[in-house]
Parts: structure tokens; sequence; C-alpha cells
């Protein structure tokens, strides 16, 4: 039989690839814990935990085990007029973890559609109101998925450029940070005094798609306060930063000011299966809630509160709040402290930065976001059985929870080894 890599090439439209210049894609067969095997029965430390969903590890069996119950109870119902005791077990269960202004849960089904869902219910929120606000602000540099809302509030132009003319209106402004956050507050306060921006959307601490670039709690907390005070619905994108991540449960944890509206994916069903979730405040939902039929919220996905991926969603969340979790999740910490005092005044090391378990490696070179050199990491990598996925110069780790030390050192190795290499 011909390899998966083959059989793939016939059929297949792959995500962020230009197919004629990329090779065949390698055929995973086995996900394990912090490992993936491929066909040829190679194994790879899975650094960045498949894009940050796998937190607690592949093929977690507490996780496999209660969807398997579930599957043989209740597959699928339409949420439209029905309910199931996994959707609501999962409202309550994330209720006593999310911020305490949080109070209404809208299922959907990735990140896109969760950032979306909320930049809609900004929007919709001054509609009901009968306030003319359209426009939506948002952080230079952000990404918040790929649907057309999505992307008009992402800044990245290069997934961006042939659907711009098509976008709702959207005004951008920088990243606070130590040496700018007083013009960014001055500039943004004479912004807002003509009331006609709905919301605010921001990567609470960390923009993933960036390059993991960081800023203060204390830089946001006063952007945050500034919009409050224009009346401006804030929308925290968690979809990345979500439990755990930056080392609380959510970034927005370590923020004074909480916003109107969160973001959830990714880590969220621990990887196993697609689910997103748009909490809201009661000040937000109350804005729907009229007798007016207009009024109401009109967005639905057919596998809206899926039982399945709530059941996930609720195991996941029980890892997350075990003590194992919570240990591994400092103790990685701990570690990419220790290596960045290793490696951080390596000459070939332009900067470090870190927030929680999420590390990042600035090398000093000049290159394309994807240009080259990411591909000449990336294969180096691969080679030395560690699956990370550079951008531009900026080397990270995002690694799920259950990484064990000896692997982290392997990943740790591997970084250094890069630094000699001639690139």
């Amino acid at each position: 039989m011909e390899k998966l890599s083959v059989r793939d090439r016939k059929h297949l439209w792959h995500p962020l690839t230009q197919h004629k210049t990329h090779g065949d894609m390698l055929g995973i067969v086995k996900a394990q814990g912090a490992v993936l095997t491929d066909e040829d029965g190679r194994e790879y430390i899975d650094a960045i935990a498949s894009w940050y969903t796998a937190m607690y590890g592949h093929c977690h069996p507490w996780i496999t085990k209660a969807v398997s119950e579930q599957m043989k109870k209740l597959d699928q119902v339409v949420f439209s007029g029905f309910t199931h005791q996994p959707a609501i077990e999962l409202s309550e269960s994330l209720m006593s973890v999310l911020p305490y202004n949080q109070q209404k849960l809208f299922f959907s089904d990735n990140g896109s559609t969760a950032t979306e869902i909320g930049i809609k219910m900004a929007l919709q929120y001054f509609h009901n109101l009968g306030e003319k606000r359209n426009v939506m602000l948002a952080f230079e540099e952000g990404f918040h998925g790929d649907t057309f809302g999505a992307m008009s509030v992402s800044g990245l132009s290069a997934y961006n450029g042939p659907f711009e003319e098509h976008f709702i209106r959207v005004e951008r402004i920088p990243v606070p940070q130590d040496d700018n956050v007083e013009e960014v507050l001055e500039s943004l306060e004479k912004r807002l005094k003509k009331k006609d921006i709905a919301g605010f959307i921001y990567e609470p601490l960390v923009q993933g798609a960036a390059a993991m670039k960081m800023h203060r709690p204390e830089h946001l907390c006063r952007i945050l306060r500034l919009m409050k005070l224009a009346g401006v619905i804030t929308i925290a994108d968690e979809v990345m930063t979500g439990f755990g991540k930056t080392g609380t449960c959510f970034a927005s944890d370590q923020v004074t000011i909480k916003p109107d509206i969160i973001c959830l994916s990714k880590a969220l069903t621990a990887g196993l299966l697609p689910m997103a979730v748009t909490s809201c405040s009661e000040k937000v939902y109350n804005a729907f809630y009229d007798d007016a039929v207009h009024k109401g919220f009109f967005h639905g996905h057919t596998y809206t509160a899926n039982p399945l991926a709530c059941t996930a969603a609720l195991a996941a969340l029980e890892l997350f709040r075990s003590d194992e979790m919570q240990g591994n999740i400092h103790r990685i910490i701990h570690k990419h402290r220790e290596f960045d005092s290793r490696i951080k005044d390596h000459p070939r090391v332009a900067t470090t930065r870190q927030t929680g378990v999420i590390y990042a490696i600035d090398l000093a070179l000049n290159t394309d976001r994807y240009g080259s050199l990411r591909d000449r990491l990336y294969a180096y990598f691969m080679d030395q059985g560690i699956f990370l996925r550079p951008l531009g110069n900026t080397i990270y780790l995002l690694p799920p929870y259950v990484i064990s030390d000896a692997e982290l050192d392997r990943v740790y190795r591997a970084i250094e080894g890069c630094l000699q290499l001639d690139l």
C-alpha cells in the first residue's frame, strides 16, 4: 500500500500551505502523551501541543474513557430547542473558573467562530440599544482567526490581503509596552471621544501568531479601564492563552479589569474534539433579552454544544484542576526559567521572553516570517525528533503539561544545537 504522504497528495488541500513549493506531508499514525509517531515509526516530541490544544497530552485515558462512555448514550442533538447534561455540567464547571463577571456561554466550533461571535455580540449590542457604533478596535499584529469578522480584526496581512476590501470597519492601536504606554493611552483617550467604537478585541498578555509577543498586565489594564469608561465592549481572545498557559487559568485572571466577553477553544477540549465557547457578562446578554425576536442573537452551528465535545471539555477541566497538572505547569515554568538563564546571553540570541509555560527566543538574524530560515529551522528540529513551528526568527515552546523533564531537556538541547548551525 502507498504511504500516507503519497496518498495525501492526490486530493487533500492543507491549511497555511503553498502546495507548489511544499513537499509531502508527514503521515502521523499515533500520538501518546507528548510524543507523535509517524508511519515509519519515528517519534517526535510535540513541543507545541499540536497548536496549543493537547495540553494534557495526546489520547489521555481520562478524557478518552469519558467520551467513549458518553457516545454510547447521546452522540449529537440539535442545541436549538434541546439541551443536555454534558452542556449544563460544562457551563457550571466553566463558571467556577471564569472571571467573576461572566454569566452566559454560547457554544460554537473553533477559535475563529468564538471570536466571530464575540465581534457580532459587540456590534449587535449597540444596534439593539439603538446606538450607532460600528467600529471595532484591535491591537496591531493581533490574530483572531480566519472567518471574515475574525480576519477583519487581525493585523497579519499575509493572511488577509485578498479579502481586505470586504472587511468590517477596524482601527488598530499599538500594543502597550514600557516605552510607549503613555503615548498609546493619550491617543486612545482622544479617539474614544467620538463614541463610535463598539468593541475592543485583544489577546491578553501574549499575541500568539505575532511570534509570542508579550505585554504586561498593568499596561493592558490601563487600556481596558479607558475602554470601560467609554462604554466599549471588551473581548478577550483567550483561544490560545486559556487553561493555564500563562500560569493562571486565564490570562485575564492577571488583569484587574475583566473583559465583557471571553473567547475559548483549543485546550478547551484538550485537542480531542472541535469546540469553542464565547462567554459574556449579564450586561451583554441583557441587551439581547427582549420581546422583539429580531433582537435575539441569531447565530448557530450544526454541532453547537455537541455532547461528546462537552464531555471532553468536562474531563479536560477536571485534569486542569488536578494537583498533578497544576504541579506540572509550575514545573515547566521553572524549567523554562532555568533554560533561559543558560541561553539568554548567547551571542546568537537577540531576546528571550516567557509568560507561564510559553517561552520564546528571537534569533539574532533578520528573516521573513515565512522565509527559508524558518523552513531550515523546522527541518532541523524535525531531524532531531522535535516538533516545533518557528515563526520567522522566533523559536517558541508551548509544551503539553505532561511533558517529562527528560523530554524537555531534549528540546532545550536541540535549541542549543541550532545556535551552532550555519544559518
